[in-house]
């Protein structure tokens, strides 16, 4: 089967532009063209356009860019192995998540304490998050979070609690850009830095961000397995 443009962007609610630059941009193999110039999409170009839809929310449009362009010089494995690294990346910040409930939980109970009158220079933050020293300062400036000033000489200082706020942006930092982690970095940024129950309730939030995050990447996967299967297919077909 084969499709016009038109009826191509109409399949998959996109512009005809859009799949023309996805060709331009070497993401979809590029098209036949017809008698009379218009270009002819086939089952492999849809295969494509299913896949980038997959991709991007779940890996973003960079990866998924990467991946395609793996898969169009044949390099399987490289492509394979970007995706998994992404994958591992997922469970690394879902395991930092799932870390810091448990402190908040002891937090909240007792069985853990934290001083909350203690300070910290911006020095001493970036080693016990890892958080980079220019990351924080940004974070700050676009006001993530608020920084207290230490009366004596105006220096930068931060308590256990924005230690808590630095850990869940930092979380998601590494994420695709979205509506949804937009919409959990503002509210970050507007909780109450010693509420630690809302705290919690908004790690929470991110927890289940990550396992819809999870659930996107297996859809994702399902297509492009679907995808290197037909690309297969045709390859021995063209032999």
């Amino acid at each position: 089967m084969v499709l016009r443009p038109k009826k191509m962007a109409e399949k998959f609610k996109m512009s005809a532009s859009t799949i023309r630059n996805y060709e331009a941009n070497g993401l979809i193999p590029p098209a036949d063209r017809s008698a009379n110039g218009y270009r002819i999409y086939t089952e492999q170009h849809e295969a494509y356009l299913a896949c980038i839809q997959a991709m991007a929310p779940a890996f973003g449009m960079e990866i998924t860019t990467e991946v395609l362009h793996c898969l169009q010089r044949g390099e399987l494995d490289k492509a394979l192995w970007i995706v998994k690294e992404r994958e591992v990346s997922l469970y690394q910040e879902k395991a930092r998540v799932e870390k810091l409930i448990k402190e908040l939980e002891a937090y909240a109970d007792g069985s853990q304490t934290h001083d909350l009158k203690q300070r910290f220079n911006i020095n001493e933050v970036s080693i016990r998050t890892g958080v980079p020293k220019s990351a924080i300062r940004y974070w700050e400036k676009v006001s993530l979070i608020t920084a207290e000033r230490d009366p004596a000489n105006d220096y930068r200082q931060y308590s256990e609690a924005h230690l808590f706020k630095i850990r869940l942006i930092q979380v998601l930092q590494s994420f695709v850009y979205s509506e949804d982690t937009v919409s959990l970095k503002k509210s970050i940024a507007a909780i109450d830095d010693h509420n630690i129950e809302h705290v919690m309730k908004l790690a929470e939030k991110i927890l289940i961000y990550l396992n819809n995050t999870n659930r996107s990447q297996l859809k994702a996967l399902y297509y492009l397995y679907k995808l290197i299967r037909l690309t297969d297919e045709s390859l021995t077909r063209d032999s």
